[in-house]
């Protein structure tokens, strides 16, 4: 136990010696500062700045202004007449209130210019005083503070009416841009890739910049908040820390900040014209377009940042060493980061895949819209837009339906029962086929006999199809129409069966102790031969679908469009909504209502109608954002945006 607290004592005498030994020079340097005799310290009152002062023996410049600020802001509160006076007293120069009897501060001769004596610069510093003093006094008297609120309020009316105007000035151009929509590229061509871009910044920028300056105006009326003020900014001018033999503050870093975002928006702006103006004048793939820009982007974002820092006074040379560290260290954590950005590169050059091409990797299926130089965005066929890392494309295998020749092929499997007449099988599979206006004529539509299951005999229907993104749509409706001509032709579409053969010589007998009145004439086996009746087969010819969709015929759409566009039909007009003008379009419920009077459909009916010519994309919403809809959306046929 003795050993214990000796180990505990000499641990405590040790830290007690380790603290008096950090702690001591601390205390010396504190009591006794290192005085710059260049330092100088701002004498400040109601946040204006008079002039400067230096140190004074053991008072640093900063310590000795503190005291003066003070003295002089009780002067202003004090309310007294101002009345200052310089005289010299013991071979110092004095400046003092002669009403208040109050010292305010002495004249050294580290506060002296070049050229001049304590004396003369006491009587200029006592100019400044007088009227810093005055006009303190003045602002906190009550008629002041009356015109000061007055000043305020008609700032903020003037920002307010300002601020609608900008608002209305948005409206206008989102108005335009919508205009501007129908007219040929090459009209607005200059618009959209310069001039708009920075409008939109304009219109962004110019509320923050007037509110600002509103606050910063009402601010410097007051006394007390333009002091607040003059701390704020003196607090984020204050170093918080340095890089080589430079010092940087608050403000600087928020400096450095506004023009890197600066240096973004100029970037992005000079991209969107090399894309939209010199790239697509060219002639270029847009795969390629995308690869030069995002070349292009990432060179002046590099070189646009550097010059940001030698012009923000940052010697490069003093954070070389630790960007060399800490690229180790980061290129460690960001392998996978630069395997997809080297990947997008090979992507977009070798280009296996392109926008808008129809692909399948792994289990995901769907339209590629953009090809970026880490990713890759696919939407869904029900979509959903999937971001793949690129390094995916060169590590799987992807099929892609659009490369070289988009002709697709699909393989649908149809299997019948034993006995079935083949030649009808073959002919109700073409027959579904042909009927089908999306299949194409040549190659020609192939029937293959592929094997003897073991519950029927299998076949494949083979037909080609140019748009291959909608093979799953086409696949259904084929199947719909295979069904139908199997039922017509009598075929039977056989499930798994198993034929049971017992062997046993009291298998008889037992069955016959069990059910003594069954005669065992009748075969196990099920396969025997069924003919189709004729009327069964009529009726068969005649089945229809309950559905709508299924009633209908393409004839009948087309017939029901030209009913709909005639000037007896739906009313297709420029309409207006929310300052916002969308040409040749009608209103969804009012198609609904021409449906159900003209065409004598029920209300469902209609609208499960307008559904299927929304399907077809024979009409969609201006916007794309709905289905179709019994309400006051409005929608466009598709022949009207040509």
């Amino acid at each position: 136990m003795s050993t214990y607290l000796r180990k505990k004592t000499n641990y405590f005498y040790w830290t007690l010696l380790t603290l008096m030994i950090i702690w001591l020079p601390l205390s010396i340097s504190a009591q006794s500062p290192n005085l710059n005799p260049t330092e100088k310290a701002p004498i400040v009152v109601d946040g204006h700045v008079l002039f400067q002062v230096g140190s004074l023996n053991n008072f640093s410049a900063q310590q000795r202004a503190n005291v003066i600020n003070e003295i002089l802001a009780e002067e202003v509160r004090s309310l007294e007449p101002v009345d200052i006076i310089v005289f010299q007293n013991r071979q110092q120069t004095v400046i003092r209130n002669h009403t208040t009897k109050r010292h305010l501060l002495s004249v050294t001769e580290v506060d002296v210019i070049a050229g001049s004596n304590p004396f003369e610069q006491a009587v200029i510093w006592k100019k400044h005083l007088e009227k810093a003093l005055k006009q303190g006094q003045f602002e906190r008297t009550s008629s002041y503070l009356r015109r000061a609120g007055l000043w305020s309020l008609g700032a903020v009316f003037g920002a307010s009416v300002i601020q609608f105007g900008l608002i209305f000035l948005g409206m206008l151009n989102k108005r335009q841009e919508q205009s501007e929509r129908n007219l040929p590229r090459e009209t607005v061509y200059l618009r959209q890739p310069l001039i708009q871009p920075f409008w939109r910044i304009f219109l962004l920028i110019s509320p923050i910049v007037l509110w600002l300056s509103v606050f910063t105006y009402i601010c410097h009326l007051f006394p007390m908040t333009r002091s607040r003020l003059y701390q704020i900014r003196m607090l984020l001018e204050q170093p918080i820390f340095s890089l080589g033999k430079n010092s940087y503050s608050a403000i600087q870093l928020l400096l450095l900040l506004a023009l890197t975002v600066g240096l973004w928006f100029f970037v992005k702006g000079v991209i969107f014209f090399l894309k939209a103006y010199l790239l697509s004048r060219l002639g270029t793939h847009r795969s390629v377009q995308e690869m030069v820009a995002i070349l292009v982007q990432y060179i002046l974002l590099f070189l646009g940042f550097i010059i940001l820092l030698q012009l923000w006074g940052l010697d490069l040379s003093a954070v070389a060493i630790i960007a060399s560290v800490l690229g180790v260290g980061i290129g460690f954590g960001l392998q996978n980061i630069a395997n997809n950005f080297i990947s997008g590169l090979i992507i977009i050059l070798e280009r296996p895949i392109q926008i808008g091409d129809f692909i399948k990797l792994g289990e995901l299926v769907g339209t590629v819209q953009s090809v970026g130089a880490r990713s890759t965005q696919i939407k869904t066929w029900d979509g959903v837009s999937i971001i793949i890392p690129n390094s995916r494309f060169l590590e799987s295998e992807v099929i892609n339906w659009s490369h070289g020749d988009a002709t697709s092929a699909i393989r649908i499997p149809v299997g019948v029962a034993y006995g079935s007449d083949i030649k009808r099988v073959r002919l109700a599979l073409l027959q579904a086929a042909r009927e089908h206006q999306e299949i194409l004529v040549t190659p020609r539509p192939k029937v293959l006999f592929q094997d003897f299951g073991e519950s029927a005999l299998n076949f494949e229907l083979r037909v080609w199809l140019q748009e291959p993104r909608h093979q799953f749509r086409i696949k259904s409706e084929l199947n719909y129409a295979i069904e139908k001509n199997l039922r017509y032709y009598g075929i039977e579409i056989p499930f798994p069966q198993r034929d049971l053969n017992l062997r046993s010589p009291y298998f008889k007998e037992l069955l016959q102790g069990i059910l003594p009145t069954t005669e065992m004439t009748t075969p196990l086996s099920s396969n025997s031969d069924q003919k189709v009746e004729p009327d069964l087969v009529n009726s068969l010819g005649n089945y229809e679908l309950d559905s709508l969709e299924d009633r209908l015929t393409d004839n009948d759409l087309q017939t029901l469009v030209k009913l709909m566009r005639s000037p007896e039909g739906v009313s297709i007009e420029d309409r207006r909504y929310r300052l916002n003008i969308y040409p040749a379009c009608f209103i969804g419920s009012e198609a609904v209502n021409w449906l159900v009077e003209n065409q004598n459909y029920s209300r469902e009916e209609a609208l499960e109608l307008g559904q299927i010519l929304v399907e077809r994309g024979i009409i969609h919403h201006v916007l794309d954002q709905h289905a179709f809809k019994d309400s006051y959306l409005f929608y466009r046929f598709c022949e009207d945006e040509q």
